[in-house]
């Protein structure tokens, strides 16, 4: 059996879905050692894992981020990114990388699996090799490795065919690594030649194309095609839903009436203003013969601050492994691995949600056809009603849907993981794609 060492932000969107791959890891007989806030540890302790705690300097409460910084508050798209990526990702990078050369100092450490913002692990694919052990990037977002075929990752902007698509690509590069980012490059580059002697080696963003593997949650179909694909990605299907122990709601019966269900969520971290997608939607659907599933990932019922409608149902957490099969239609912001896990259940979208990832999420449930994109994350009650409509009414949303389902149950999941960590393993590295030389651009 290995030793790994599995780093993670602290934030609820990416502990948990590191929780099941942590959990997966022990009951096969590995030994796991869980690096990320102290305020996670019943949790980490949970799976088996052993948790190590993040120093003060490396810790960055992001399930609270705005109350911590104001100034996030409002902030949307490229903007919103950057000073995620400054404030949040980078500034944390040095101190989580000393604990990352601890770790590997102090234990037999086969490989560090990480999620891609824990920064610290990319910088340590610049250790000398006496230190450095394979890194893996556990894909929780959506495939950001660059590509000729597609547009930087963080702009929301889907594929267009044909050397006019390439050459817009090659021109949104250009103006994400010097203009939309190139503050933030700057300040990574110069983070990374301080900290490990070199820099991320292109947009501080695409660093997961220089690790050993990317194990992508996701399937090939859900992610633009791209013709220069790395090596090292490997398409292992989506982590399924928990299976949840609370008791089911009074009223779950109804969901197995004529009327269709529309499930509205806005996961566990963008939930704190319901008045951006969940409050838009009941008003929208208040009238119509569905019967609204509301779940507020957590916070408080109360927290709506609104009279429900008579056709609407409330809860903090859902069973998804059981709710998925029973939806018609799924509102969300755009969580990856709600997304993910509806396709996987064939229920198509309406997404709204241009912060964080999202915007990557959303432009792809657009592309697919699984689901229409709404292309903000304030909609409103209008827009949202005619887009439930039009998923109920047209049937290509869910075909497509249905499509990509049957896709993800091919996929391996987490055995498609452990596959790739047992050649890891037995191999030492697995070949990555090698930096590119840096041109002018």
């Amino acid at each position: 059996m290995s030793t790994f060492l599995i780093t993670c932000t602290p934030a609820h969107g990416h502990v948990a879905p590191l929780l099941q791959v942590a959990r997966h890891l022990v009951a096969r007989g590995d030994t796991v050692r869980f690096l990320t806030s102290r305020r996670y540890a019943a949790a980490v302790q949970a799976t088996g894992a052993e948790l190590v705690p993040l120093t003060a300097d490396a810790d960055v409460d992001l399930d609270h981020a705005d109350e911590a910084f104001p100034d996030r508050v409002g902030l949307t798209g490229p903007a919103a990114l950057r000073f995620d990526m400054s404030t949040l990702f980078l500034r944390p990078a040095p101190a989580q990388l000393a604990m990352v050369r601890a770790e590997l100092a102090a234990h037999p450490i086969d490989a560090v699996l990480t999620e891609p913002l824990f920064l610290g692990s990319a910088l340590a694919l610049h250790l000398p090799d006496r230190e450095r052990v394979p890194v893996i990037v556990l894909g929780i977002f959506p495939l950001g490795v660059p590509s000729r075929d597609t547009a930087p990752f963080g702009l929301g902007v889907t594929p267009r065919s044909g050397w006019i698509g390439r050459a817009r690509n090659a021109v949104l590069r250009v103006a994400a690594r010097h203009v939309i980012f190139g503050g933030v490059q700057r300040e990574a580059d110069a983070l990374s030649r301080r900290e490990v002697g070199a820099t991320f080696g292109g947009l501080f963003l695409d660093w997961p194309r220089h690790a050993d593997a990317i194990a992508q949650f996701s399937v090939s179909a859900f992610e633009y095609p791209r013709s220069d694909l790395a090596p090292n990605v490997h398409f292992v299907g989506p982590l399924t839903p928990t299976a949840s122990g609370s008791p089911l709601p009074e009223w779950w019966d109804e969901l197995d009436a004529d009327r269709p269900v529309v499930h509205v969520t806005q996961g566990t971290i963008a939930n704190s203003d319901f008045d951006q997608l969940v409050v838009p939607t009941l008003e929208a659907l208040a009238e119509q013969d569905v019967l609204v599933v509301v779940s507020t990932g957590g916070r408080p019922i109360e927290a709506l601050g609104t009279r429900l409608p008579a056709n609407a149902r409330v809860v903090p957490y859902l069973p998804y492994d059981r709710l998925l099969p029973l939806v018609d239609v799924m509102v969300t912001n755009g969580g990856y691995g709600g997304v993910q896990q509806a396709l996987a259940a064939g229920v198509p979208l309406v997404v709204a949600g241009q912060t964080e990832d999202k915007v990557e999420v959303s432009a792809r449930v657009g592309w697919t056809g699984a689901g229409v994109n709404l292309r903000t994350s304030t909609p409103t009650a209008g827009a949202v009603k005619e887009a439930v409509e039009r998923v109920l009414r047209e049937p290509s949303f869910r075909e497509r849907a249905e499509e990509l389902a049957a896709a993800y149950a091919r996929a391996d999941g987490l055995q498609g993981l452990t596959s790739l960590l047992q050649g890891v393993v037995a191999g030492g590295r697995v070949i990555a794609q090698t930096p590119p030389t840096q041109s002018a651009s």
